[in-house]
């Protein structure tokens, strides 16, 4: 096993050893296959393929989670789609740009420019000006086909629960270095989540975001923002890289659980 592979991919080798499955990894560990008798499955990226295709959509959607979250009352935080000019006016429609002035002028604390997909943390801008939204818009736009904005808050602690069926697996808390962002690949480091009211918070609010789009298995990250847990998002593709290199062992169970659900518990 190489050791530079990713722990997702490590994870997966180990399991189908110990199944009798065959695995066929491709594209630097991006395409997995695996194979027992004629039952063939694939993992992409990070996703383990327990998820229904509209449901991994919404997740890697970040203003569709935010209106399907809106629909079923599960407090989150605001996402507001736009779409990059160069699609089209047809498409994007006018009034964009005064549309992005107006969000920012409705929240003099600041707004965060992202694309619409996850990017881990990379190209998200918090703004507080017109200039520095201009010039977030065009980084975003150069290399994405929507981009969201939402209010910046001061977020007071982020949590993030995996479940699988409304199961939590894995709590833990992203505790934040240097960097404003709670982002693992900025610098935050994962903290199991002892039992609490904290925790259990967390996950009843995981469990319902999780039935609001009808996912199976996901990690969703929750903030705290003035006392009160929100959701930030849903990922469908479970990354558990910073964790596994702390607790390996959470790490491979939780993926051995789903990969029992991928093989009908076999």
């Amino acid at each position: 096993m190489a050791s530079s592979e990713r722990i997702f991919v490590q994870a997966i080798r180990r399991y189908c050893a110990g199944h009798g499955i065959a695995v066929d990894v491709r594209a630097g560990g991006w395409l997995i296959a695996m194979r027992r008798g004629e039952e063939r499955r694939f993992a992409f990226g990070y996703d383990i393929g327990l998820n229904s295709a509209i449901a991994h959509r919404l997740a890697n959607d970040k203003s569709a989670t935010a209106e399907a979250l809106a629909l079923e009352h599960v407090p989150g935080i605001p996402h507001d789609l736009f779409l990059n000019p160069k699609l089209g006016a047809q498409i994007v429609g006018p009034g964009w740009h005064e549309a992005m002035l107006a969000l920012l002028a409705q929240n003099p604390q600041g707004v965060v420019v992202k694309p619409n997909e996850g990017t881990s943390g990379r190209s998200v801008f918090r703004v507080t000006t017109e200039a520095e939204l201009d010039h977030a818009v065009g980084e975003v736009f150069s290399m994405s086909v929507g981009l969201v904005i939402s209010p910046y808050v001061e977020i007071e602690e982020e949590v993030r629960v995996v479940l699988l069926d409304d199961v939590p697996l894995v709590v833990y808390s992203k505790q934040r270095g240097r960097d404003w962002r709670h982002n693992l690949d900025a610098g935050a480091k994962p903290v199991l989540l002892e039992d609490g009211e904290a925790r259990s918070a967390c996950v009843k609010l995981a469990i319902d975001a999780a039935s609001a789009i009808g996912i199976a298995f996901a990690s969703i990250d929750v903030v705290r923002v003035d006392g009160d847990w929100r959701v930030l998002e849903i990922n469908s593709g479970v990354m558990m890289e910073a964790l596994g290199k702390l607790h390996p062992e959470l790490v491979q169970a939780t993926y051995d659980a789903a990969l029992d659900r991928v093989f009908g518990g076999n």
